[in-house]
């Protein structure tokens, strides 16, 4: 037996366990309604190819193309839209642990365990939708709305797929899980893991995630890596080692994560009486989110939960802007890879696995990818942040985004416009520290960016301790700073 091994579980490190019950599974015994059967199956997004299970680098076995879950009882008309909204409607109210998550309330919708195990859970979604009225009259949208995944337990929408990913590891009997990452996905899994007693690998580019990401994944006992490479690396060796030993790899190539991700616009539609927005941003890294959003949008449309498509558009970083490239001068036909390098770690990814998805999300929603500068992103983070809104770097992309939308008149001032923000502002601290003490953009070229920002810092001051110090300070802040806007 492998050194690695699980035992008293026949797998074929396929994802799907050999000797399921076939019953279904609730969160814990006893704790009310169960999970209907699954009857979902594996797709290849380029041949179509249908399986019933997976391979571990969860790519098609004819054309080496990335895998997705679809089910075909959906095609039947077995599913009503009515009686789905309802149905989630009411599980609102419910004590259940199923229904407390965010996720799972949804599990219409979701690939199903077979197995008597409980669902790996931490209350997962129930994210807020916040309306954002200094941004509205900065870009001049008024119906401007943020959907905040940085609310989710681990502090980034990461949560909110690992819950279904992690769920399928353990039903498969892996002891070990494993994530190459930038923080928030090593954040996450060794939070899930942790909790469905599991343990987990974390592969780290040395040096180059937030502090705050990284304790995460040391506090939830997870063994982690800091490899001298980059994430793009990190995930080569991380497919390596899953072709190697029984380690079940929970990035988002995983399907099942995707799935679990796809809940946010479910949610968020219902947040908005299914009243569809013209425009869905989304910041884009590795491109499993958009690819995750894109397909619950396409699947609402099909099963009659919508009645059009939100346009879906994706916006990088200029140091990682692989997606940018890859339409505009591969026309998405192939992938332009680029040497990734941004301050928002979380979309410092130069090859991004779900290209393709995105691409055909994209096409399928009409929607439009652009990129921003590093300026334009802290002034971005800046902003949503005096809305008393706090995001991490990555997050702040699709206020930046929008901007240059509303300037090439691709979204018009009439419409209704969600930015999904995907981490927490505690995520990076750094970040923030440097951005308001003026150390962000080092060095005399930098000058002039740091000195447009200068109107959006706000630095600690020290004083003397005494009260005629402090009077003194809020005396010249009274007369430096506007009235608040929304006072």
């Amino acid at each position: 037996m492998p050194p690695f091994a699980t035992s008293g579980q026949d797998f074929d490190k396929s994802g799907s366990s050999k000797s399921g019950s076939g019953k279904s599974g609730s969160d814990k015994p006893g704790s009310g309604p169960s999970l209907p059967r699954a009857t979902f199956r594996f797709r290849c997004i380029g041949c179509g190819s249908l399986s019933e299970s997976a391979a571990q680098d969860f790519r098609c076995s004819h054309c080496s193309n990335l895998l997705e879950i679809t089910d075909p009882t959906w095609k039947s008309g077995s599913l009503n839209a009515a009686a789905l909204k309802s149905l989630w409607r009411d599980r609102r109210s419910s004590r259940l642990p199923l229904d407390l998550s965010g996720v799972w309330r949804f599990r219409e919708l979701l690939p199903t365990p077979q197995s008597e195990q409980p669902i790996i859970t931490l209350r997962e979604g129930n994210t807020p939708l916040y309306d954002l009225p200094q941004s509205s009259r900065i870009t001049g949208v008024p119906r401007l709305f943020a959907k905040h995944q940085g609310m989710n337990p681990t502090g980034s929408f990461k949560d909110a797929g690992m819950t279904v990913a992690a769920t399928f590891a353990r039903q498969a009997g892996y002891r070990w899980v494993a994530c190459a990452s930038t923080g928030n996905t090593s954040a996450s899994m060794a939070a899930y893991a942790a909790r469905g007693g599991m343990r987990s690998l974390v592969l780290v580019p040395e040096g180059k995630i937030s502090w705050s990401k990284l304790s995460q994944a040391l506090d939830y006992g997870a063994l982690t890596c800091q490899l001298r490479t980059d994430f793009d690396g990190c995930l080569r060796l991380l497919q390596e080692l899953v072709r190697r030993a029984p380690i079940y790899q929970l990035n988002s190539i995983n399907p099942f994560r995707l799935e679990g991700q796809k809940t946010l616009a479910l949610e968020l539609l219902e947040q908005l009486d299914w009243q569809t927005p013209d425009h869905i941003i989304v910041p884009g890294g590795n491109l499993g989110n958009s690819s995750a959003i894109g397909k619950a949008l396409l699947e609402m449309l099909d099963l009659g939960l919508i009645p059009r498509l939100p346009k879906l558009s994706v916006i990088q970083a200029e140091g990682a802007n692989a997606l940018v490239r890859t339409l505009r001068e591969a026309g998405g036909k192939h992938l332009v890879s680029v040497q990734a390098e941004t301050r928002a770690t979380a979309i410092r990814i130069g090859n991004p696995a779900s290209w393709e998805k995105a691409v055909h999300v994209l096409q399928a929603t009409g929607g439009a990818c652009e990129q921003v500068s590093e300026l334009e992103m802290a002034q971005a983070k800046a902003e949503i942040g005096a809305e008393g809104i706090g995001c991490e770097p990555a997050s702040a992309v699709t206020l930046a985004g929008l901007k240059k939308l509303v300037a090439r008149r691709f979204v018009k001032q009439d419409e209704t416009v969600i930015l999904v923000l995907t981490g927490n502002l505690l995520k990076d601290p750094d970040f923030t520290m440097e951005f308001h003490r003026g150390d962000l953009f080092q060095g005399a070229a930098r000058e002039p960016e740091n000195a447009k920002l200068d109107r959006f810092r706000h630095p600690p001051v020290v004083l003397d301790a005494t009260l005629d110090a402090v009077i003194r300070t809020l005396e010249q802040a009274e007369k430096s700073d506007p009235p608040h806007p929304n006072v």
